[in-house]
């Protein structure tokens, strides 16, 4: 401070940037001394130099350990009891598990940070934003890790949850009525290093992968809508849940996030989907007697991509055959839309192969495209909120220039996006500090 109020004796002038820097440097390393205080743990009296070890012998003490701790203060020294299993080789610190920081060097203070910062950017911007907000020197490559990490642990807890609903080992979630739930499901590609797409074809026939596909599933309820008879959905009731998984699995995960929510205390329940087979075998199992919807905007896309294929030159004449087909769609009246598909005639085998494609879709889905009696009910029959989801909870963070992830990596970021955009990180770090 001398030197401050020295500087500007002779200069006249104050460089308040440098002051506060400078101020906050040495803010943090008394902090960090006094925390290094704080962590000088004694050794323990005769009655607590053993402890129980996992292999069912007895670990004895040896003395004191030091190791450095990055904090969100700066380097701080923990030094704490070190015990030792002669049998199995295994040490314990039974102070770093009290701490939270069993096999790492970061703080839970820190962790907590680089969680909340690499959940929503690149590695490489998080560590710059550590050093210039916290004036903790951290490395992409660490950022990375402890993110993931935490990411990991967030999936496994899940994977936890999941087999308890599976077992039907977890209470009835209580609460009033909820007028109308709704489940939204997609899919989108994420990519990932070359290892993860081996034996996998890609989409041009030939040619390898080099996307894995992320499911993503989100839960939202409805209590009104407007003047016109459209939804409304309520305001902060989107939660989500993702990952590169198989349907299979996908479809436990989406159920456990449904079964949060209150699923069970529905009036009306809704899945909504596009015609991916997928979709509807889960809804199927995990959510049966469900209305089922079609994306309305989906299945119109299909008719657009069948005339943009019927008159590849010809654009007045796809907007004539699409406004007739569409009304067709939008009135519900499926059963004549296909009948509508059959009668058209192509001497190209492929296009003739198309056309059917096409006519089977709507007739497979003829049940879930049912949107006058959808928009009398005051449902949604457009799945925009997980299509908008997908952009924004996996396209936003995995999918940007030049990013290629392992399974493993992309899960534990999407566990950590899920978390926080359901507001459930706070939770989730109480029960780390229980």
């Amino acid at each position: 401070m001398s030197r401050i109020f020295a500087e500007r004796h002779t200069t006249g002038g104050t460089d308040l940037e440098a002051i506060e820097m400078a101020l906050r440097v040495a803010l943090h390393q008394v902090g960090a001394s006094a925390l290094t205080a704080l962590l000088q743990y004694e050794e323990p009296d005769q009655d607590h130099r053993q402890l129980p070890c996992p292999c069912g012998h007895t670990a004895q003490y040896l003395g004191l350990r030091a190791k450095t701790l990055v904090t969100a203060l700066g380097p701080a020294e923990l030094r704490r009891p070190y015990h030792l299993c002669a049998r199995c080789g295994e040490g314990q610190f039974p102070v770093d598990e009290e701490l939270d920081v069993s096999q790492t060097r970061k703080s839970p203070g820190v962790r907590r940070m680089l969680a909340a910062l690499g959940y929503d950017a690149p590695f490489k911007r998080c560590s710059q934003q550590m050093k210039l907000l916290a004036g903790v020197e951290i490395t992409a490559k660490e950022v990375e890790r402890t993110a993931e990490a935490i990411g990991e642990d967030l999936a496994a807890r899940e994977q936890q949850e999941i087999q308890r609903v599976l077992q039907l080992d977890l209470p009835v979630v209580g609460g009033e009525k909820i007028l109308i739930m709704y489940v939204q499901m997609d899919a989108t590609g994420v990519p990932v290093v070359k290892k993860e797409t081996v034996d996998r074809p890609g989409k041009t026939e030939g040619e390898p992968a080099h996307t894995r596909e992320a499911k993503l599933g989100c839960v939202f309820t409805q209590t009104t809508w407007d003047e016109e008879g459209y939804a409304i959905r309520d305001p902060d009731s989107t939660t989500y849940t993702g990952a590169l998984e198989t349907a299979e699995e996908f479809g436990k995960r989406l159920y456990l996030e449904a079964w949060k929510r209150g699923w069970g205390r529905a009036e009306k329940q809704v899945v909504m989907g596009d015609g991916a087979e997928w979709i509807w075998n889960i809804a199927e199992e995990h959510f049966p007697g469900a209305v089922q919807i079609v994306d309305l905007y989906h299945a119109r896309q299909h008719l657009w991509d069948l005339a943009r294929k019927l008159y590849p030159q010809d654009v007045p004449e796809q907007k004539r055959g699409m406004m007739i087909h569409q009304d067709l769609l939008d009135e519900g009246n499926i059963e004549k839309l296909v009948g509508a598909l059959h009668s058209i005639k192509s001497s190209h085998a492929e296009l003739t192969k198309t056309i059917g494609k096409e006519a089977k879709y709507f007739a497979k889905n003829a049940k879930r495209m049912q949107y006058p009696e959808f928009r009398r009910q005051h449902l949604f029959v457009g799945s925009g909120v997980v299509e908008a989801g997908c952009k924004t909870m996996i396209g936003s963070r995995c999918k940007g220039s030049g990013m290629f992830w392992t399974v493993r990596g992309a899960n534990a970021i999407l566990a950590l996006r899920c978390c926080h955009s359901n507001h459930r990180f706070e939770d989730y770090w109480e029960a780390r500090r229980a």
